[in-house]
């Protein structure tokens, strides 16, 4: 009887969760690594409570976002995609022009009333533009078409990339190369795009801005300026090694509580949550992760169109590319680009931007299903 008590009573939430656009297994795990991002940003930032608040706060409106999303049919998304496309792309070149400048960067426009970062919302303008494109066009796709699609790619990306913003011009071009690959690429396609790749990067180099190349060298090098460049690194790794297999446990991190980790609670937060739950517990996270994706990419191989796939693929995949830059940056396996993780990192703006993707993503898993009844 009690057990009949409880399964009735998770049935009842699964309907009502589908009752509400929302996916029942997407959404407890979402639910759960903001669970845990809040414990360990606890412990990262000190025990502030107020730290806690701030981002719980932030987190019941992304949460809104994605409740939002959800409801809006994916043909409203095909149908809004080049216009939001456009309004994106005529932004981000007034931020070049009239744009706030902040640490070094011009990323922001003061519209007074409210400060906006349009680098965010190509996040999603980008790979939603490019599967409208593809949507209606012969897969895998012609030269013709591949090369307009990648100009669609491109010119965000290179805006971005001009703030400059590196981590987030790299997010953008993942999500549109996503939707390419996605439309059955052809191989010799993208091995002529790594070639080219690997031919323009003496080029790239030379355009890149000073702190940026010292970003490259330190990755190459960390040990050559350990008090400077290399330090922020150097740190990172020897909390994540010295967690061990078990962890030093919750709030018992030295690193980050003798202030020898930087930006903790955000960029460097994998680190702090490494050293006090060791590799059992990176394991644990990892799943979640993981789990997360493979569900997005499960959605979109059942979406009802090709936009729907195109477009659910591309957002789940960036979402694995958020996890694998962090924890690559962090472990000293990348450079460093600024890049949080993914809904555990304190700050709003990319939290977000990518709740806002998986309620298109639900959207698009509760199209499917009305349209099969």
């Amino acid at each position: 009887m009690y057990t009949d008590t409880i399964g009735s009573q998770n049935s009842g939430r699964f309907r009502l969760l589908q009752s509400m656009h929302l996916d029942p297994p997407l959404v407890f795990a979402l639910l759960l690594l903001t669970a845990c991002g809040l414990g360990i940003l606890y412990s990262a930032g000190g025990q502030n409570i107020d730290l806690i608040i701030r981002q719980s706060t932030r987190l019941a409106l992304a949460f809104g976002v994605m409740l939002l999303m959800a409801q809006i049919p994916p043909q409203n998304f095909k149908l809004w995609a080049p216009w939001i496309f456009l309004l994106g792309v005529t932004l981000l070149a007034f931020v070049l022009i009239l744009g706030d400048i902040g640490k070094g960067a011009q990323r922001w426009l003061d519209f007074g009333f409210v400060r906006f970062q349009p680098s965010e919302m190509m996040k999603l303008a980008t790979p939603m533009v490019v599967a409208w494109y593809l949507a209606d066009k012969a897969l895998p796709p012609s030269f013709k078409h591949l090369l307009i699609a990648f100009v669609l790619v491109i010119i965000p990306t290179m805006l971005i990339a001009k703030q400059p913003d590196l981590g987030t011009s790299l997010l953008i071009a993942a999500a549109g190369f996503f939707i390419i690959y996605f439309a059955s690429l052809k191989w010799r396609f993208i091995a002529g795009f790594t070639l080219l790749t690997g031919a323009l990067t003496p080029v790239v180099w030379h355009y890149m801005h000073a702190y940026q190349r010292q970003r490259v060298l330190t990755f190459l090098n960390p040990e050559s300026d350990p008090l400077g460049a290399g330090y922020h690194i150097i740190q990172s790794k020897i909390a994540i090694g010295s967690g061990g297999l078990y962890g030093k446990g919750w709030l018992n991190g030295t690193q980050s509580h003798l202030d020898f980790l930087p930006e903790r609670s955000t960029d460097f937060i994998f680190s702090v949550f490494a050293e006090e739950f060791g590799f059992m517990g990176v394991i644990l996270l990892l799943a979640i992760y993981f789990f997360i994706v493979i569900r997005g990419l499960v959605i979109a191989s059942s979406a009802q169109d090709s936009f729907g796939r195109l477009l659910a693929g591309s957002l789940s995949m960036t979402f694995l590319v958020y996890l694998f830059v962090n924890v690559g940056m962090v472990s000293g396996l990348l450079p460093v680009v600024g890049v949080p993780l993914p809904l555990v990192s304190y700050g709003g703006t990319s939290m977000v931007t990518l709740m806002a993707g998986f309620g298109m993503l639900m959207s698009i898993n509760s199209h499917r299903r009305l349209l099969r009844k």
